[in-house]
């Protein structure tokens, strides 16, 4: 699904800066250009990253801990 359209800028494009180390909206911008225009997908770009790190996250849960130990 495109979220910027302005700049051809898909989620899974936003999904993958965020696998390769973006963790906020301005260096999301600096990386694809998503909101660097009009601005409207702003919102929706700042979402999906946050949902991208959750999702990271929720992927090491503390069960995986608890198997280390």
């Amino acid at each position: 699904m495109y979220v910027c359209i302005c700049n051809a800028v898909t989620e899974k494009m936003i999904r993958q800066a965020a696998a390769e180390g973006v963790h906020s909206l301005g260096e999301l911008t600096r990386r694809t250009g998503c909101s660097g225009e009009c601005g409207s997908c702003a919102d929706l770009a700042a979402q999906v990253l946050r949902d991208a790190h959750r999702r990271k996250r929720a992927a090491f849960s503390l069960p995986l801990v608890a198997q280390a130990a």
